[in-house]
């Protein structure tokens, strides 16, 4: 117990030397599910959603995020519910959801099946007529004619988009902040929430994010993903970014406009550089993707499961969108209520194996508690092969990136093999 404590004091004290993120431990094997409350059941509550916890754990799941569940606001809704990131108080919950004691059961439920839960935190804008849009006008940006006006930005795309819903935050006021970070402090401390998923995390100053960690970080280790891809966001504030690159590589793959070639260039010339032990949030869906791009498979066809199988066993922390299981087929409405029908769950066992498959494998665990890639030549280029490395485990990795028959070696082993189309092979030596 001795050299235990003193090697958790070390870890410690090199983790503050370095200002770099510690992540909870329990993050290291982890997936997350994201949850669609208004969409999730029939009732679109969140007594509903618990009473599906369960299955979720049989699934595998670790980190259950919820989109935002505070009540949305009325002025410049859009369509008949509205948007979910459209928040009108940052301490209650949408009537149409429930109440906070039910996020509480829903929490206490979760955690003693060993899962973990966080909220979607919208910290950029506020709907219209959130309460702090008239006490506290200067808390907002202004137009050219001093007047509070709706979101007008330029994307990562360097597209302009407008959220004419809501209203800018103006974070060069500092006398937000502290009001801020209590409204997050709330949900961890007395709601038993355990981080959050960062909308727009961009948008918001990074020393913002870095003093609520710290804050959230005395009440209970949280854990932190942004909805965003800048590295200096890991530095101190988040856990895990969005991995929009191979997101955008995948779906491009599943068009048939890129194959294993384009693979092997994202691992050995990526777009940005991250610490090592940065967490990057892998996915072949999630709400946004679903509702603005279309659905597995519109985006994928019969390429889907070999991109499952890259978004979970590249470096990463991997994501299911709720419904996936259900082999999910249609776009969900994002302003109106829209259930998901759950009659197909065949990709239960799918997904379960690859829960599963990184969990028992440290390999494929996230950060720097997992393995490095190392591509692998198996004598043919159609296929994206590579192997991953934590002490005596390794994962080798072989997919067939096409709608073709092909033929490999691997290291090894005696003779060719075959991968049928869109097809994979995972082997975990014993």
């Amino acid at each position: 117990m001795k050299k235990l404590a003193a090697s958790l004091i070390l870890a410690t004290l090199f983790a503050s030397a370095h200002a770099e993120t510690k992540h909870p431990a329990w993050t290291r094997s982890s997936n997350i599910y994201e949850v669609n409350l208004r969409q999730y059941s029939k009732e679109g509550t969140l007594t509903a959603f618990t009473a599906d916890l369960p299955r979720l754990k049989q699934l595998g799941v670790d980190i259950i995020w919820l989109m935002p569940i505070h009540p949305i606001g009325q002025k410049n809704r859009k369509g008949t519910l509205g948007s979910y990131y459209a928040v009108q108080d940052y301490s209650a919950v949408n009537p149409e959801f429930g109440s906070i004691d039910d996020v509480r059961k829903l929490v206490k439920q979760a955690h003693a099946m060993g899962m973990h839960v966080i909220l979607d935190w919208v910290g950029n804008h506020t709907a219209w007529d959130h309460p702090w849009a008239t006490q506290h006008p200067d808390w907002y940006k202004k137009n050219d004619k001093g007047e509070i006006a709706f979101v007008n930005f330029k994307n990562v795309a360097g597209e302009m988009e407008e959220w004419t819903d809501v209203i800018a935050l103006n974070y060069d006021n500092k006398e937000l902040w502290p009001a801020m970070t209590a409204a997050m402090a709330f949900w961890v401390k007395d709601v038993g929430v355990d981080g959050f998923r960062a909308d727009a995390a961009g948008l918001v100053p990074t020393e913002f994010w870095n003093q609520a960690r710290a804050q959230l970080d005395k009440i209970k280790p949280v854990f932190m993903l942004a909805e965003w891809d800048e590295p200096a966001l890991h530095e101190r504030a988040f856990d895990a970014s969005y991995d929009w690159p191979l997101s955008s590589v995948l779906k491009k793959i599943g068009k048939g406009e890129a194959g294993a070639a384009e693979l092997r260039a994202y691992i050995t010339n990526p777009p940005k550089a991250y610490p090592r032990d940065a967490y990057r949030l892998q996915f072949t869906s999630n709400h946004d993707t679903n509702s603005w791009e279309g659905a597995d498979k519109d985006l994928y066809g019969p390429a889907f499961g070999a991109m499952a199988v890259l978004s979970y066993t590249l470096p990463g922390i991997p994501l299911i969108y709720n419904g996936q299981e259900a082999k999910l087929d249609k776009k969900l409405a994002f302003f109106e209520r829209d259930p998901i029908v759950w009659n197909n769950i065949d990709l239960e066992l799918f997904y379960a194996g690859l829960n599963a498959l990184k969990k028992q494998n440290p390999a494929l665990w996230n950060g720097t508690a997992g393995g490095a890639v190392q591509l692998l030549d198996v004598g043919n280029d159609k296929l994206f092969a590579f192997k991953r490395q934590q002490g005596a485990n390794n994962v080798r990795v072989i997919v067939n990136t096409t709608g073709q028959l092909q033929k490999y070696k691997l290291p090894g082993e005696d003779g060719q093999a075959f991968l049928k189309p869109w097809r994979w092979r995972i082997v975990v030596p014993e």
